[in-house]
């Protein structure tokens, strides 16, 4: 699914820049993690297959706010970068809601700031969140229904359980759901993913969807991990694949589709963008 959005953006980047304008993506690294390092180094390899113009900034780990945010306003006023990514997680002092708030909002190549949040709320045209977008996205692929269906989401994050919960109660033809958010904090959330026709697991807990947790025959969707050092643990435990009808797999499910959304974002802000070309 991911290789087809990415055939889809070919001929657009070529329309862009037949036009003078390059879709240019922007990013910014705050210290060395080696992940999150490995995590920018993928996108930017990622954005030169595809043509893609665009700026890095990386920042020492005691960088401060004040530096941070200088480098965002310097991508917003720059008409060559058309949507900007900061890499998550950043360094425990800094502030990264309050750092994704300056960011210019038709430049949120993440989909994330809360001025999105917002125009998705409100069923707005906006970038949209990445890995939320990727799922949806990736249940129309596979031609999953799930307008009128029952789904369940696990997990109230603001970068994946909140949004998913607005996204795919929308009425738009790959969504219109009848969407239940529940969360860890909810002591009988297993009597709700049950009875779901499609359940949605973001918690970031591993292993905390266990086969006696859905239906026989139902969709399962792994969106929730967490890193132990190098380690991806997902919160579906492997065995529901014995239970449920379509699963997503462990590793290459819903991590591509969030990339693939990640540059979808940064073209159309391009295809948006009335600004000088680029």
């Amino acid at each position: 699914m991911a290789d087809a959005v990415f055939a889809d953006l070919a001929p657009r980047v070529d329309a862009l820049r037949a036009a003078g304008r390059n879709p240019g993506l922007g990013t910014i690294l705050v210290g060395s993690d080696p992940a999150s390092a490995g995590y920018i180094r993928m996108k930017q390899e990622r954005a030169m297959e595809l043509g893609f113009g665009g700026r890095h900034v990386q920042l020492a780990d005691d960088a401060s706010q004040a530096e941070l945010v200088s480098v965002i306003h310097e991508f917003n006023d720059d008409p060559d970068v058309h949507a900007v990514l900061i890499q998550h997680p950043t360094p425990a002092h800094i502030d990264y809601e309050a750092a994704l708030a300056e960011l210019d909002p038709d430049k949120d190549a993440d989909g994330q700031h809360p001025v999105n949040m917002g125009r998705l709320a409100l069923g707005m045209d906006g970038p949209l969140p990445c890995t939320p977008a990727g799922i949806e996205a990736l249940l129309a692929y596979y031609e999953i229904p799930v307008s009128g269906r029952e789904v369940v989401v696990l997990g109230r994050g603001f970068t994946l359980g909140r949004p998913l919960s607005m996204l795919l109660s929308l009425k738009r033809p790959t969504a219109n759901a009848a969407v239940t958010l529940v969360h860890t904090g909810v002591p009988d959330w297993d009597r709700y993913t049950r009875r779901a026709e499609i359940v949605i697991a973001a918690a970031g807990v591993p292993g905390i969807l266990q086969p006696e947790h859905i239906s026989p025959g139902s969709v399962v969707v792994g969106g929730g991990v967490r890193y132990e050092g190098k380690r991806l643990l997902p919160d579906v435990d492997e065995r529901c694949e014995e239970v449920a009808g379509w699963i997503t797999p462990r590793l290459g499910g819903v991590g591509p589709t969030t990339i693939a959304m990640l540059f979808r974002n940064t073209v159309e802000a391009a295809e948006r963008s009335a600004g000088p070309a680029g």
